[in-house]
């Protein structure tokens, strides 16, 4: 059998598959047995496609992988800056395994949302903890429900800094209005990692519950989201 060598990025590789190392073809063992069957690593190796004449797509991959103990979560949080100091990874690569982390998480948002039922405060932070829990700055969103307590939307309020957020209540109640909600559910984070409802965060709920009340539209909880944990003002009885 005669083999052709094809000369990329610098290095030689046997374009025949059968001759390639295992670490080499992340692609094919995707179309032979599909997606599950590949590791964290290979899947990464398929968005980086090439490693370098060191080594490996796959072999880089776990490299990457290993530096954030191996958490998908913990390596959605790296900058382009930041993975472009591995070597290999330059900014085409950066940024396609930027889009493809994020493409992931709003793929895990929609679905937890689409026709959700809130039950629970639970529920909630599951649905607002991949939006706003690891947030460098605080943010503040309105969930809008109907009468079966399913979400018809939920909008971002406002942005802020790192030590608070402004809140419109007239935009709040006139969205509420817009999509016929019966109920909303209040979702801030705490980007200090503090779950402790502030005087400011008492204030702002009472508010928005008077002024929801005279419309009658429920407040059902107010919620403050951490990276890993949540505080409840409903399951602490606060409202």
């Amino acid at each position: 059998m005669k083999l052709r060598f094809v000369m990329k990025e610098n290095y030689v590789h046997l374009q025949s598959i059968k001759y390639w190392s295992e670490d080499d073809r992340p692609r094919e063992k995707l179309e032979l047995k599909g997606k599950k069957a590949l590791s964290d690593a290979e899947l990464l190796a398929i968005l980086i496609r090439l490693g370098s004449k060191d080594e490996s797509a796959v072999s880089l991959s776990k490299r990457i992988l290993a530096s954030v103990g191996g958490n998908l979560n913990e390596l959605g949080k790296l900058s382009s800056e930041q993975l472009r100091k591995f070597k290999g990874v330059g900014l085409v690569k950066a940024i396609t395994i930027i889009a493809a982390l994020e493409l992931g998480k709003r793929r895990q948002i929609e679905t937890k949302v689409e026709l959700k039922k809130i039950t629970s405060s639970r529920m909630v932070f599951e649905i607002m903890q991949p939006i706003i829990g690891e947030l460098p700055h605080e943010e503040f969103w309105i969930i809008y429900l109907n009468n079966s307590n399913k979400v018809l939307k939920k909008i971002r309020l406002s942005k802020g800094g790192i030590t608070g957020t402004l809140v419109d209540i007239r935009l709040v109640l006139k969205t509420a209005i817009e999509v016929s909600a019966v109920a909303i559910i209040l979702a801030h984070n705490h980007p200090s990692g503090t779950l402790k409802a502030s005087a400011a965060d008492k204030a702002i709920t009472k508010k928005l519950s008077l002024g929801a009340e005279n419309l009658d539209i429920k407040v059902l909880d107010h919620l403050i989201i951490t990276e890993k944990e949540y505080f409840s003002f409903a399951d602490e009885n606060l409202l």
